[in-house]
């Protein structure tokens, strides 16, 4: 049975593709919680302290404006997934313009579907592990359980440890993940599977983290 909610987002991504730009400002309005997910998961650590998730957002939202009429042309078959790529890119442009030679640590750039994407990092993984699992005392314990947990990430499948990134920080569904990443949901489920095993022998290996737990 489908629900209202899904109705809505139909009705909505309908209009989208007719160029209705109050359809985007709903849109972005009810996907505002995801999208801020994306950005508080990979902005660069160095940028933490210049950029706010909700100027990030704003820059976002004023890219999909202009590319409003690109949506019907769009692989992704839901704005979600479309307006993640935004996002994406909005962090692209924005590592390029403050970290300069930087950047290529702070965004690893793929390309899916022809559109750049910002790869999850083993430091923006390992970040993220260690501020959900663990608060060590000290600023030197915590650089030591980073690079551990880090060093440890770095050994993981990239596609395996961006599967991870999508579904356990950003929160994707699995249908989501593979839309994202263009591949088969299986594969994802897959993938994702093996994942959380190398996370959990992962989490095994740093004492400070292994009684924190996991997802799964």
């Amino acid at each position: 049975m489908t629900s209202d909610s899904s109705v809505q987002t139909e009705e909505l991504e309908r209009r989208l593709r007719g160029g209705d730009t109050q359809a985007l400002a709903e849109l972005f309005t009810r996907e505002r919680e995801g999208l801020w997910r994306v950005i508080h998961f990979r902005l660069a650590e160095p940028l933490r302290g210049r950029l706010e998730a909700d100027d990030v957002l704003q820059e976002a939202f004023l890219a999909a404006s202009q590319r409003l009429k690109h949506y019907a042309d769009s692989p992704a078959s839901s704005a979600f997934i479309w307006l993640r790529m935004i996002v994406n890119q909005t962090l692209i442009d924005l590592h390029r313009e403050h970290l300069g030679a930087q950047k290529r640590d702070a965004a690893r750039e793929v390309s899916l579907d022809g559109a750049p994407y910002a790869q999850a990092t083993s430091a923006s993984v390992a970040i993220q592990l260690i501020g959900a699992f663990t608060s060590p005392s000290g600023a030197a314990a915590r650089a030591d359980t980073l690079t551990l947990v880090q060093s440890c990430i770095e050994k993981m499948d990239p596609i395996d440890r961006e599967v991870l990134a999508l579904r356990h920080f950003e929160e994707l569904t699995n249908s989501e993940v593979a839309e994202a990443l263009g591949i088969e949901q299986k594969a994802a489920s897959i993938r994702y599977v093996r994942a959380l095993r190398r996370l959990k022998g992962i989490l095994a290996q740093v004492p400070e983290l292994s009684n924190g737990g996991q997802g799964g």
